[in-house]
């Protein structure tokens, strides 16, 4: 069976996932996680605000005995609307209490103001003016009823335990895919609630976000690592099935990003200057597509993961900055010989 079918699915006693549907093109679907707990359930994310996620989670929670009233609390691996809407929605009629990573601090502030100039500046600078005015458009036409369910929540998860009626719940903050993002680990009962951040088919994006961080790829980078320190656990990601070690597709995240990081240093050694032009020089997706293939979207977020990879490497030393009338150009350190070119 898909993992994308709708029901509930008991993936460990007293944990049910329920697959609720979204409107993407991309991802059909994201994983909610409802937890036992007493009379009550505690569920790991929420869904979109969108109605036909609502009768899902509805139907799923019937097929449990339960009903919207008997939702004790969200908790939210992240700020996205996939992830966090739904819960604030549910929230306005029953009362729910809705936890979220307390780093979703800085970007939920600027989504709850109405900020929505902060890509257009950040592709301005990473040399795609082209794209930041097209980007400009589509973020003007944002509706209010799309941002209507962006509210704060009533706890800000710290790292902090949480002692539930059957069950601890270590609160892990995991930075990268957003720079609040948590998961939650069920140490007894060897389960990885990651949300985003580890997924078994995809790598999450990164560096696009509202408020975004100095290093996002440095971040996500040593948020696997923290992951991979526990004992291996099961992977109950937010898209895709669940599968049996954390282990290894951390590992298999850790490896695509040492290559990509390997690509993006051969990109700019080869001439590419800016975020932009390297991630014209790549390929994207599983099928290696030309960058011009993507849509506007996937082109945004392509190019801002390229610069979250171009910012590893000037970190490490691989790379120099500098700044061409408000864009930034990478280059190779002086020294390193550019191949089929006389430079040093």
């Amino acid at each position: 069976m898909e993992w994308t079918e709708p029901g509930v699915f008991e993936v460990a006693p007293g944990v049910n996932r329920i697959p609720l549907p979204l409107p993407n093109d991309g991802l059909h679907t994201v994983n909610a996680y409802a937890l036992d707990d007493g009379d009550g359930l505690v569920l790991i994310d929420s869904g979109w605000a969108l109605a036909d996620g609502e009768a899902a989670l509805e139907a799923a929670l019937g097929a449990l005995g339960h009903g919207f009233e008997d939702v004790r609390r969200f908790l939210v691996t992240h700020i996205h609307r996939d992830h966090y809407t739904l819960a604030v929605a549910l929230r306005r009629r029953f009362g729910t209490k809705v936890a979220l990573g307390a780093g979703e601090q800085p970007s939920l502030a600027k989504v709850i103001a109405r900020t929505r100039d902060g890509q257009v500046r950040n592709l301005a600078a990473w040399g795609a003016p082209h794209l930041a005015e097209r980007w400009r458009t589509v973020v003007a036409a944002v509706g209010e009823d799309e941002l209507r369910d962006y509210e704060e929540p009533d706890e800000w998860l710290d790292g902090s335990d949480l002692v539930l009626e059957k069950r601890t719940l270590r609160v892990l903050p995991t930075p990268g895919h957003t720079r609040g993002h948590v998961v939650f680990v069920d140490v007894d009962s060897s389960l990885l609630f990651a949300g985003d951040h580890v997924l078994p088919h995809i790598t999450p994006s990164i560096g696009f976000e509202p408020a975004r961080p100095a290093l996002p790829l440095g971040d996500y980078l040593d948020s696997l690592r923290l992951v991979r320190d526990f004992p291996d656990l099961r992977l109950l990601p937010a898209h895709g099935p669940v599968t049996e070690s954390s282990h290894a597709r951390v590992d298999e995240l850790l490896a695509h990003h040492e290559d990509r990081l390997a690509a993006t240093l051969d990109a700019v050694r080869a001439g590419a200057g800016t975020a932009f032009e390297t991630a014209r020089a790549l390929g994207w997706t599983r099928r290696n597509r030309a960058f011009a293939e993507l849509d506007l979207f996937n082109q945004v977020l392509a190019t801002a993961e390229t610069a979250a990879h171009l910012d590893v490497l000037v970190h490490r030393g691989l790379l120099t900055t500098g700044d061409a009338g408000g864009v930034t150009v990478y280059s190779v350190p002086a020294g390193e010989r550019r191949p089929g070119t006389g430079e040093g």
